[in-house]
C-alpha cells in the first residue's frame, strides 16, 4: 500500500503528465500552422513522450493495488505571438514538472518508500533529459532563429527527430 499523500502526489502526476500531452499538441498545432513542420514534429513526439509518462504513472499506482483518480485536464490556454515564446514556455513547462516529480520523490523519501523512489530514478533522469533537450532547442533557436536560412536548417533538422517509446520496467 502507498501512503495517502504519496498516493495523491503520484495520481495527481497522471493528470500533470496527460496535461503535458495536450500542452505540447497544442504547440505542435500552432508551429504546423505556421508551416513549421519540423518544430512541430518535435512537438508531436513530446506529446507521444509525456502519454507515455503518464500510463507509467498510472500503471505503477495500478501494480500497487491502488485506485487510480483522474483529474481533469483543462485546455491549455496558449497564445503566441512568436516562434520564441512557445519554446520558452515549453521551458518553463519543464521545470515546473520536474518540481513535481522531485515533491514525489521527496514524499516517497519521507515515509521511507523505498520502491517509489526507485520507480522515480527514472523520471528524475528523464525529466534531467527534457530540460537539457529544451534548453538545447532553445539556445539553437536564439542562434540561428532570426535568420531565415537558419531557421529552415533548424526544422529541417528537428523533422528528424524519431519517436522512441519509453522503456520503465515496473
Amino acid at each position: 500500500m502507498l501512503e495517502n499523500n504519496l498516493l495523491k502526489l503520484l495520481n495527481d502526476q497522471v493528470t500533470k503528465e496527460f496535461y503535458s500531452a495536450y500542452f505540447y499538441l497544442d504547440i505542435h498545432n500552432y508551429f504546423i500552422s505556421k508551416g513549421l513542420d519540423g518544430f512541430g514534429n518535435w512537438f508531436y513526439i513530446q506529446t507521444q513522450e509525456e502519454k507515455d509518462h503518464a500510463m507509467l504513472f498510472l500503471k505503477y499506482v495500478e501494480i500497487n493495488s491502488e485506485d487510480i483518480t483522474l483529474g481533469n485536464i483543462p485546455a491549455p490556454s496558449l497564445n503566441f505571438s512568436d516562434i520564441s515564446t512557445p519554446l520558452e514556455t515549453t521551458l518553463k513547462h519543464e521545470r515546473g514538472i520536474t518540481a513535481s516529480i522531485n515533491k514525489i520523490y521527496e514524499a516517497a523519501f519521507s515515509v521511507k518508500d523505498f520502491r517509489t523512489m526507485q520507480f522515480l530514478d527514472w523520471f528524475v533522469k528523464e525529466q534531467g533529459e527534457e530540460e537539457k533537450n529544451t534548453e538545447d532547442l532553445v539556445r539553437k533557436y536564439e542562434l540561428f532563429g532570426s535568420d531565415s536560412k537558419g531557421l529552415y536548417l533548424l526544422d529541417s533538422e528537428l523533422k528528424t527527430r524519431v519517436y522512441t517509446p519509453a522503456t520503465l520496467v515496473l
